[in-house]
């Protein structure tokens, strides 16, 4: 079991300790929460590529010194060459899963970060963008260890993977992926990076590095132009809030399922459920996953092309509704889609109360696997999710955003705590959240919390059956009680498994100091100061 690290000032949590120390000496540095994150999100995007990348998106969830939760969107919609015509000229009825068709969309986490920094820059930072990028910079360029979490990584439809231009030659090992510890390098990304930092952010999408991203984008016939980077600026959005008693939620909107997080707590809340790692607590939490799943699958969608308005679905009567559907002795049937993903949760929190909720992802393994070669940028695939159908609630449009499994979670207490948490796993983000935090009213440490067993409702990839996954560590009472009230259970062969998440929280008491941990599942920690 991990051990919760408490900070006197500040601290951090990534599910990699080269993040989580490169946010620890910005923090040491005099940086702020902010700032801390720019510099682990640039270091994970070398040494952790499994799971996320400068190709990919990002979101911030921003609790400001004063008060103000803000919400940063930085995904990148469909390109220009994205088109349902194009696709079935070629002969798909669906977009391919790998390769260059599969880079639809324009990425948007660098994005992100120009809009992070410039809040940053507003609130009192002063570290140069080099000095936040420099972690990064120095192991791409000299090297870092492959990490036990990519070494056990099977990536699914691996071959098509594997012939994605320039994947193989970046990341492979004699057509296989690197044992845990083998030295890896990418010098090129590197190279980006350093450059960035001396030309500023914005060059990613109007200068010299978007030429060269275009030109290669161009070679492969990727979904985006010169133009689409061109015209492509992360956006401030409002964050979706749930009061409930004796805190406040925030979460993402849409296009991401931030919305489907905190239904579940809102249904959560409203059963009342007294006994922790109860029958009744994990039930409880997995009838109102498929509730909170349903409504997302048919309300969330493009932010500007929304047929629902979020907030109705987080009212007292909409969630009392959807509580009073769930039959706290039965199992329901509610059939939702398979959404499998990879992707890093990262927080921080400084000593002036600035917390941040970050996640930076290229949706599955490695993305479309494609890697530009003047750049070293690996392009994510988060465009498959888009669908040929016209009719269809998120279909492939140029310009249009992508549905994202990504939301990233902030919590605020009436006492004066602050929470930042969150967690990889696709469809399982907004479950994986809830029972950790569920675990925290219950009085749960956080680090217990985080290291508790887990379950997952869905499709198991490649069935066409929907289960109840549970690590085997939960109590066997439980597991019998899930069997009788109709949970079709599968039991992990591991007692702690990726399946289940890399989460991480950290909570900031009133007297200032933070207790913080991540995941035992991965490859991280929590550091500070």
């Amino acid at each position: 079991m991990i051990e919760s690290h408490f900070f006197d000032k500040a601290a951090v949590a990534a599910p990699h300790t080269a993040a989580a120390e490169t946010g620890r000496a910005i923090l040491a540095e005099g940086g702020n929460a902010i700032e801390a994150m720019i510099g682990m999100a640039a270091t994970i995007a070398i040494v952790y590529p499994h799971m996320n990348a400068i190709g990919g998106d990002g979101f911030w969830v921003i609790h400001e010194p004063g008060g103000r939760v803000r919400y940063i969107e930085a995904c990148g919609p469909a390109g220009s060459r994205a088109t349902a015509e194009r696709y079935r000229g070629l002969g798909y009825d669906a977009i391919p899963p790998r390769g260059p068709l599969s880079a639809v969309t324009i990425p948007g986490t660098v994005g992100g970060w120009a809009l992070a920094h410039d809040l940053a820059k507003h609130l009192g930072g002063r570290l140069p963008i080099p000095d936040l990028l420099r972690d990064a910079v120095r192991l791409g360029r000299e090297g870092y260890a492959s990490s036990p979490s990519e070494a056990r990584t099977h990536p699914f439809e691996f071959e098509m993977l594997s012939e994605a231009p320039g994947f193989a030659q970046t990341y492979l090992v004699d057509g296989k992926a690197p044992a845990a510890g083998t030295l890896r390098k990418n010098a090129a990304l590197a190279s980006t990076l350093e450059h960035l930092g001396d030309a500023g952010l914005d060059d990613f999408y109007r200068g010299d590095i978007a030429r060269e991203l275009a030109t290669d984008m161009d070679t492969i016939e990727a979904g985006g132009t010169r133009a689409d980077l061109k015209s492509y600026r992360a956006v401030w959005r409002k964050p979706l809030v749930l009061p409930l008693a004796g805190r406040t939620h925030y979460n993402a909107p849409p296009p991401t399922q931030g919305l489907a997080s905190l239904i579940i707590l809102g249904i959560f809340d409203r059963l009342a459920v007294k006994e922790p790692e109860s029958f009744a607590h994990i039930h409880g939490l997995i009838e109102g996953s498929k509730r909170a799943l349903a409504i997302r699958d048919r309300v969330c969608t493009d932010f500007e092309q929304l047929l629902h308005v979020p907030e109705d679905f987080l009212t007292p009567d909409a969630l009392r509704r959807e509580a009073d559907m769930i039959d706290m002795k039965r199992a329901a049937s509610i059939p939702i889609k398979t959404a499998p993903g990879d992707t890093i949760w990262m927080g921080a929190i400084d000593a002036s109360g600035l917390a941040v909720s970050f996640i930076q992802s290229i949706y599955w393994e490695y993305g479309s696997g494609c890697v530009l070669p003047r750049t070293g940028v690996l392009l994510q695939n988060r465009g498959i999710s888009f669908s040929l159908d016209p009719k269809a609630v998120n279909p492939l449009v140029p310009g249009r955003r992508p549905t994202h499994t990504l939301n990233p979670a902030l919590a605020t207490f009436d006492d004066g705590r602050i929470a930042s948490y969150g967690s990889m796993g696709g469809d399982g983000q907004p479950q994986f959240q809830a029972q950790i935090f569920s675990r925290l009213l219950f009085g749960e440490s956080v680090a217990s919390a985080i290291d508790r067993p887990r379950f997952l409702f869905g499709k198991t990839w490649g069935t066409s059956t929907t289960s109840l996954r549970l690590e085997p560590r939960f109590d066997d009472s439980v597991m019998t009680a899930l069997r009788r009230a109709g949970h079709d259970v599968e039991l992990s062969d591991e007692p702690y498994a990726d399946t289940f998440g890399h989460a991480g929280m950290l909570v900031r008491r009133k007297d200032g100091r933070i207790e913080a941990g991540h995941d035992p599942r991965s490859d991280g920690g929590a550091a500070g100061i």
